[in-house]
């Protein structure tokens, strides 16, 4: 079975357009600095931060793709 959208989203979903690369990349830096100091054996916190720090990576990559105008 064949799908053409992302199976953690429905299909409908379209991703919010970064910001600018600076304030990704701060506001990136926020949520490593919040997560750097949680607790590894804190499964539902690992598993929140690890939710958390992909969305700004994704978040991170689409600003530079942006600014380089490259489209996904």
């Amino acid at each position: 079975m064949s799908t053409d959208h992302e199976p953690l989203r429905e299909p409908d979903y379209t991703p919010p357009a970064p910001s600018s690369l600076d304030a990704e990349i701060a506001h990136t830096r926020e949520v490593i600095a919040e997560t750097a100091a949680l607790n590894i054996h804190d499964h539902m916190g690992m598993l929140k931060a690890a939710v958390a720090l992909d969305c700004r990576v994704r978040a991170l990559v689409a600003a530079y793709d942006a600014e380089r105008g490259e489209a996904k």
